[in-house]
């Protein structure tokens, strides 16, 4: 499948490097405003925030090199002190040394495959309505992937780096959060749904 079939570029069919400014700067406000819906979480210092589902929002949109190149830039911002992080934790390049660097630095990586997922899942040839059917299999199955990588990255940096251990790592940095991601990822695919079904259809 070829770069120009995902969402993004099916509701907002221009092209060239304008319009991928304009797709990347629209994502990266969708990242700032997903993460800065955050609060504490008792006996983590993990919060609960929006940004896996801006993360994986923004790679269902824009496909797998434009979602990463938009979550490097992302965390490029962070690093230099503009507030784009969720607002609980350390500021600027200080949030990398803290607890949830292991989520941050996943966001690339998990908005390529994710994306690159359903690039090869997506059929132009199809109706609107059996294309999502069809492909609701492998949307379920990209976004799944997309929230592995980030808490496998997640649970792994509380472990060896925080050195709180595998299983507490895994009790504080992923089950408490499997609920909310699970109601995230149905968000991510009726949101998705709506607007294949919303966008303007070509006549043949």
């Amino acid at each position: 499948m070829s770069q120009s079939k995902v969402l993004a570029d099916r509701i907002f069919p221009a092209e060239g490097l304008a319009a991928d400014v304009v797709r990347i700067a629209a994502a990266n406000i969708l990242l700032v405003l997903c993460a800065h819906i955050a609060f504490p979480l008792p006996g983590t210092p993990v919060p609960v925030t929006g940004q896996t589902f801006g993360v994986l929002l923004v790679a269902i949109l824009l496909g797998s090199r434009r979602g990463a190149l938009a979550l490097g830039l992302y965390l490029l911002e962070g690093i230099a002190g503009l507030p784009v992080f969720q607002p609980l934790g350390l500021p600027g390049p200080a949030r990398f040394l803290g607890p949830t660097a292991g989520y941050l630095l996943a966001y690339p990586p998990a908005a390529f495959v994710t994306g690159w997922v359903v690039e090869r899942g997506t059929s132009g040839a199809r109706t609107q309505f059996a294309s999502f059917r069809a492909d609701g299999a492998k949307l379920i199955g990209a976004l799944v992937s997309g929230e592995a990588i980030i808490f496998v990255s997640g649970c792994a940096w509380l472990a060896l780096v925080t050195r709180v251990g595998w299983t507490n790592s895994y009790h504080i940095g992923a089950l408490p959060f499997l609920p909310g991601e699970v109601i995230k990822m149905a968000l991510i695919v009726a949101a998705v749904g709506g607007l294949e079904f919303a966008r303007p259809k070509k006549s043949n």
